[in-house]
């Protein structure tokens, strides 16, 4: 993978103001107060091409900055699809890092036009530090420990029925034994209507997020904030996420849970 170092240098040129913008309050963050510049250096990477188009929408910083991602750390991203996280994952934990992408084997053959094309993204010297993980969505395991398991907008995915109706509590223990003792569970989905628990995780492909937080936790996971960056009141919740109307701009939430020690 060509180093980043580069890229590095540049980054660090960036006005101070420009890194001062996440400030937390009761585990709630609202906006960015400090970006490291491994960050900045693996957002700005020529190679990302068109994934920059969607950076505005999708807070690609913001959320890179909650997730606590550094150099050298390992990564599980839970069905990557085009790679958009992926590829900034890659360039932020570098050569002595790895990003593991689990594409779920019911996910691949129900809804994996992305799978060929991510096929290719590994192939690209430039991404050297990703690999492919093919597995039963119920039995999720890693090649060895890792710091960080990360999934967006697809932990509503796993209960549904072309996924085999994945227990989503057995599934955050199999992601709590995936990371090393202090490691990060970010989950990031669309938002339901508050108390709907999974009601419309196969129809409007949206979940509860108390629920969420309920699940995780019974895990043994410890909520470790919430980011308010990808909210968007005016979403009424009860429409189907590829509405028109609201696709792309959806309310979503944004959980960190730690694994304790």
């Amino acid at each position: 993978m060509r180093s980043i170092s580069v890229v590095l240098l540049a980054a660090l040129a960036v006005p101070a103001a420009a890194l001062l913008a996440q400030t937390p309050q009761a585990n709630h963050v609202h906006a960015l107060q400090y970006v490291p510049p491994y960050i900045h250096a693996a957002v700005a990477d020529p190679a990302r091409g068109q994934d920059t188009s969607n950076d505005a929408r999708r807070k690609i910083t913001d959320v890179m900055v909650f997730s606590e991602v550094k150099p050298g750390e390992k990564v599980l991203e839970l069905i990557p699809g085009s790679g958009y996280f992926t590829r900034v994952f890659s360039n932020i934990v570098g050569a002595n890092g790895h990003v593991y992408a689990l594409w779920p084997d019911e996910y691949v053959k129900v809804d994996g036009d992305e799978f060929p094309p991510f096929q290719k993204l590994t192939a690209d010297p430039h991404y050297s530090n990703v690999s492919i993980l093919k597995q039963p969505a119920a039995q999720l395991s890693v090649p060895e420990p890792v710091d960080i398991v990360f999934t967006s907008q697809n932990y509503h995915d796993y209960p549904d029925k072309f996924m085999g109706k994945v227990d989503t509590v057995a599934f955050d223990k199999q992601v709590y034994n995936a990371l090393k003792p202090g490691g990060l569970f970010i989950v990031i989905d669309h938002v339901a209507p508050a108390g709907s628990g999974m009601a419309d995780t196969d129809t409007l492909h949206r979940i509860d997020p108390a629920l969420v937080k309920k699940q995780v936790e019974s895990a043994g996971f410890v909520f470790a904030g919430e980011s308010s960056v990808l909210r968007n009141p005016n979403d009424p919740h009860t429409i189907k996420v590829f509405d028109k109307s609201i696709q792309g701009h959806t309310d979503q939430f944004m959980y960190r849970f730690r694994k304790p020690g």
